[in-house]
């Protein structure tokens, strides 16, 4: 009986490793996110950034952050 395994449920590594692969996975689209609208907050003008309430400051310091954070 030691010889059967159950193969209808994946070992618990398994989903382990599935859960830290999306977790990654999710993480790093929230890294690439934040790339793209800092790119398109570097791109606005005065005029748009007023519009949207930013300073040029509070747009310097947000350009100056890593992609990760």
């Amino acid at each position: 009986m030691d010889d059967f395994q159950n193969v209808c449920a994946p070992p618990l590594q398994s989903k382990l490793r599935l859960r830290r692969l999306k977790g990654l996975l999710t993480a790093f689209a929230g890294s690439l996110e934040r790339a793209r609208t800092r790119r398109l907050l570097g791109q606005m003008n005065e005029h748009q950034l007023s519009d949207l309430g930013i300073s040029h400051a509070d747009r310097l310091n947000e350009l100056d952050k890593p992609f990760w954070r």
